[in-house]
């Protein structure tokens, strides 16, 4: 596959690099971005490569230009060929325009507007080039990834919205951003003829924290790792991971085989837990609060056990550049095995309620069919991809630290609705439980940690894992003074929550709710504080130091 994509775009690669073993690096030109993701997406010897990421770059302080650049997973099932393809385009520093991809690849729609709000760069012929990241107030011509934006810049601009019109005939339904059915801040707005929902628009990124630009601008290689762990509150330790795991493979560190044994199990742990807290979610939308009420009785034990072993239920604070920080102790091996196999008795038990539960069932068959040319089109990712047909899991595709030395499955389901999902993930909790089992089993003795020398400036690589909810990617670019340069981090819900509006078309506004949940969405949670004026409409951001001084005001007046 790489020779002839060589030989077909030969007048288009300017340069090759292989930052990894498995992460090949093309300089090419733009205008040939569009063709070159569409040979990998649709390419017929790698039935589920995708387009992954889009990475824009402020280069200018060391090339002269920004870069735009696809990054594009590719997996050959029949030959076990693995690899990411990373397309390099640099752009015009005074005009940044680029063919606009997702002209040709839907899964590209939102990269290509986060790159237009986040420096500035112009995705021509793009369909839809509504702010996502930014907020409506926002001051035009003001970007805040690019290097000469300090990262407590906080503009201020005139409150505007930008939301897309909708069928003729048709009504509006909004759910949220504030909503019973939603954990956190999203907008989805319906458009129905009676119940039926015929469109649907979204905005999100009400809650964006900056985490990118504050990690570029004031952390160390090993300070980013706690910042990352509270990307997400369910899967942080699979952000660390990748995060890691990308700056290993530039500073070419071989992370000890007992450190890698111990991240398998804790993000397997993590997996349980989240799998479970989302099956607890997913019975409560569907009337089912007795299914409710089991799921996180067992994810209880699961959060126990994660305490034990790390000191904390959640943000476990376990990795660093080279390693982990602690050892499993050899008599907590034992306690491990233990609490696992009564986990397994248990969701056994659970698996056989919510296939017998007529209420739950009812709910979930044939309710928000996700195709498998659609989740392929979106690049739609984890149990929602598997349970429309994708084979694809990045801890088997990709070889992600031990896991190929374990014997276990990817379950797959063909249907594509919301009962799909819930068996996918039921189906891999029971193999997590069984990856724990022989990873502990397996435990190797030695060191936990490699000591890392002095990390190389300005290399670019990827870091990955599987979480809960799909693929997770970590790309840096390494820089000057133990910090990096560039960290672009792509959450799995960033490529599944694009296809929403495709599940819910066609279905009853009573089924919005639980559809929406059974991608399992993660919002981020909500760091930025603005002050709205109801009677003028006028609104304002508090700095770090207002918003502690109304902290400690509030909180004395209710004591």
């Amino acid at each position: 596959m790489i020779e002839e994509f060589e030989t077909k775009f030969k007048d288009h690669i300017l340069e090759k690099k292989t930052p990894a073993k498995n992460q090949i690096l093309y300089v090419v030109k733009k205008e040939a971005l569009p063709e070159m993701v569409k040979y990998w997406q649709w390419h017929p010897q790698a039935k589920e490569a995708h387009y992954s990421m889009g990475v824009g770059t402020d280069e200018r302080p060391i090339s002269g230009g920004f870069v735009y650049m696809p990054v594009i997973s590719v997996v050959n099932h029949e030959t076990g060929e693995e690899f990411w393809i990373m397309l390099k385009a640099y752009l015009d520093p005074e005009n940044p325009e680029f063919p606009s991809v997702a002209s040709k690849v839907p899964a590209a729609l939102w990269a290509e507007r986060e790159v237009h709000d986040l420096l500035g760069l112009k995705p021509r012929g793009h369909p839809d080039l509504r702010r996502l990241i930014l907020p409506e107030d926002w001051p035009e011509g003001v970007y805040p990834l690019r290097k000469d934006m300090d990262y407590s810049y906080s503009p201020m601009g005139a409150p505007k919205c930008a939301y897309r019109e909708g069928p003729p005939d048709a009504s509006l339904v909004p759910i949220g951003p504030y909503h019973m059915a939603l954990d956190e801040p999203a907008h989805f707005r319906l458009f129905v003829r009676g119940e039926e929902i015929v469109d649907v628009d979204y905005r999100g990124f009400y809650s964006h924290r900056g985490i990118e630009k504050i990690g570029e601008g004031r952390l160390t290689y090993n300070q980013i790792f706690f910042i990352a762990e509270r990307i997400c509150g369910i899967c942080g330790f699979q952000h660390s991971v990748s995060y890691a795991m990308a700056i290993e493979n530039l500073a070419g560190v071989e992370v000890p085989e007992r450190a890698q044994y111990i991240r398998v199990i804790l993000l397997e742990i993590e997996r349980i837990h989240s799998h479970l807290l989302w099956a607890g979610v997913a019975a409560h939308l569907a009337g089912f609060d007795t299914g409710f009420m089991y799921a996180w009785r067992i994810r209880e034990r699961v959060m126990w056990l994660a305490e034990r072993l790390t000191g904390n239920r959640k943000t476990y604070g376990m990795n660093i550049v080279g390693g982990v920080r602690r050892d499993i102790l050899e008599y907590r091996k034992e306690l491990i095995l233990e609490t696992v196999k009564e986990l397994r008795k248990n969701v056994e038990k659970f698996y056989e309620i919510v296939t017998n539960t007529r209420t739950l069932l009812k709910r979930a068959e044939g309710v928000g069919i996700l195709p498998y040319k659609v989740a392929k089109a979106y690049s739609v990712l984890g149990p929602t991809a598997r349970a429309s047909g994708r084979n694809i899991d990045t801890r088997r595709d990709h070889n992600v630290l031990v896991y190929n030395e374990l014997d276990w499955k990817v379950p797959v389901y063909k249907e594509g609705d919301v009962l799909a999902r819930i068996l996918v993930r039921l189906d891999e909790v029971l193999e997590s439980i069984w990856i724990i089992e022989q990873a502990v089993d397996q435990l190797p003795g030695g060191d936990i940690f490699t000591p890392v020398g002095k990390i190389p400036e300005y290399e670019e690589g990827l870091g990955y894992t599987e979480a809960h909810r799909g693929e997770v990617v970590h790309y840096v670019m390494t820089g000057e003074k133990n910090k990096v340069y560039r960290w672009k981090v792509r959450a799995p819900t960033y490529n599944n929550l694009p296809a929403v509006p495709e599940m819910l078309k066609g279905y009853s506004v009573a089924d919005a709710p639980l559809i929406i949940a059974s991608i399992d969405p993660c919002y981020s949670c909500t760091e930025r504080v603005q002050i709205v004026d109801a009677e003028t409409g006028k609104v304002r951001v508090l700095t770090e130091s207002e918003f502690n001084e109304l902290s400690i005001k509030k909180g004395r007046e209710m004591s």
